[in-house]
């Protein structure tokens, strides 16, 4: 791993949240490593060694759904934690795999001493412990949606959740580009129901593409897809 790579020491949750004058020992002892497009930082199954933040760059995490396919959990950008579902006495290996979307840096923390960060700033404990919290409360509404939602509304809903997270460009379009497979893996569906799910949301003019660029023109009517009486 580089270390060479010079960070502000405040654009991830750890800075933001770590009083100042832990600071020094953040610097001493994070690692900085450049990653590429499509690049595997750590495998599900792989040892666990620390703790992951993205510092420039998108990161997937992603977990094996049966034989051949993935679901990806959660997109994490600047700033964002990834691998912290390893904490924990008896957790020894990752339980889910994390890909670097574009070129980008990460910023790597051992465990041992994320652990003593955690002892010494208990403002950052909180944090976490907030992140916690919601990343829960999502994963329940995902599970929610996997049992109950038609297609149509899971597709919708992973598309609002991407412009939530990531914003738009200036074009208007949603600021991350996923291949489409990427996006059915968010959805919790196959390649060829989100590429038929797409082309009908196309001629019904809740949105449009570039490529691989979307972008929603009809907010309040996609919403209205994610909507179901049985939820």
């Amino acid at each position: 791993m580089k270390r060479n790579i010079q960070c502000d020491n405040q654009t991830c949750l750890l800075c933001k949240g770590c009083i100042k004058e832990w600071l020094p020992a953040i610097a001493a002892n994070k690692k900085n490593f450049n990653v590429k497009k499509g690049q595997v930082i750590f495998s599900e199954g792989d040892p666990v060694k620390g703790i992951y933040f993205v510092y420039e760059g998108n990161v997937k995490v992603h977990k094996k759904w049966g034989a051949d396919k993935e679901l990806i959990i959660r997109f994490a950008n600047k700033g964002a934690i990834f691998g912290h579902r390893v904490l924990g006495k008896h957790a020894t290996h990752y339980p889910i795999s994390a890909t670097a979307l574009e070129a980008g840096v990460i910023c790597y923390i051992d465990m041992e001493f994320f652990e003593a960060t955690l002892k010494v700033n208990p403002q950052f404990t909180y944090q976490l412990m907030l992140f916690f919290a919601d990343e829960l409360q999502e994963a329940e509404r995902k599970m929610r949606n996997l049992a109950h939602m038609p297609v149509k509304g899971r597709v919708a809903q992973a598309l609002i959740s991407l412009r939530n997270q990531f914003g738009t460009n200036p074009e208007g379009h949603i600021d991350v580009e996923l291949t489409r497979q990427d996006l059915a893996s968010y959805a919790g569906a196959t390649y060829e129901t989100v590429f038929r799910v797409v082309n009908e949301l196309l001629q019904e003019k809740l949105i449009s593409t570039n490529g691989k660029k979307i972008s929603i023109i009809n907010h309040d009517k996609l919403f209205l897809l994610t909507q179901d009486d049985e939820l």
